[in-house]
């Protein structure tokens, strides 16, 4: 007789994708609202995005039970910020604090996918970029989550600027206008949405701009 073995993760993946584009004044971050395990949907209506600042935006896939535990943190690193400088921590200063959050938990890390989005000191829009480990980017647009297999090249296709290796280099962010973008957004979440399954339900959408904070929202199929 063989010997079974009982396999226990500390992880889950609860699916779901975000989306955010960074536009030469505005910022706009996008998420499914549909939280599952396996082939269970647990909740229809489940908000991946959180704002960590007033220019700053987080939204975060996988395991929902790490992203709520590295909000937390986030939330209380900001307040002792805030308490220390007097202040608002600006969206590049969150991400770097964002990246050092991840990066010392390598060992046993947050199995969280974030995209973070809002304005820069010159009010330029700013997409940041990460992995589970805290490596980061800025870019112009970016997708993390169960559906970015197929929003990803979708998005290539119509915003990827010339090879980085042309000078002078561009600013990374797309030439959409606000309007636009929203739009290309609606876009990438009706598609997705028809092939994967861990996407779907609703569609929350924060737009960050001058005037600052809003919120839309999108029906999108529900099974």
């Amino acid at each position: 007789m063989t010997k079974q073995q009982a396999n226990w993760s500390p992880y889950d993946n609860n699916g779901g994708t975000v989306v955010a584009i960074a536009g030469a004044d505005y910022c706009v971050i996008a998420s499914d609202t549909r939280m599952s395990t396996g082939y269970s949907i647990l909740t229809r209506d489940y908000s991946k995005i959180i704002q960590l600042a007033d220019k700053s935006v987080m939204a975060s896939s996988g395991f929902q039970a790490d992203v709520r535990a590295l909000q937390k943190v986030l939330e209380a690193r900001h307040l002792i910020y805030q308490h220390q400088h007097n202040k608002q921590m600006s969206c590049p200063a969150m991400a770097q604090l964002l990246s050092n959050t991840l990066y010392f938990k390598r060992f046993f890390p947050y199995y969280a996918f974030n995209v973070l989005g809002g304005l820069d000191s010159e009010g330029k829009g700013c997409v940041f970029t990460y992995d589970a480990v805290g490596s980061y980017e800025r870019v112009g647009y970016s997708s993390q989550g169960s559906g970015s297999t197929l929003i990803t090249p979708f998005l290539d296709n119509q915003l990827k600027s010339p090879s980085p290796l042309l000078l002078p280099a561009k600013d990374a962010v797309t030439p959409l206008s606000e309007s636009e973008a929203i739009e290309l957004v609606k876009t990438c979440f009706v598609s997705a949405t028809e092939r994967d399954i861990y996407t779907g339900d609703k569609l929350e959408i924060v737009i960050l701009n001058a005037s600052g904070i809003r919120r839309d929202y999108m029906e999108l199929r529900k099974d």
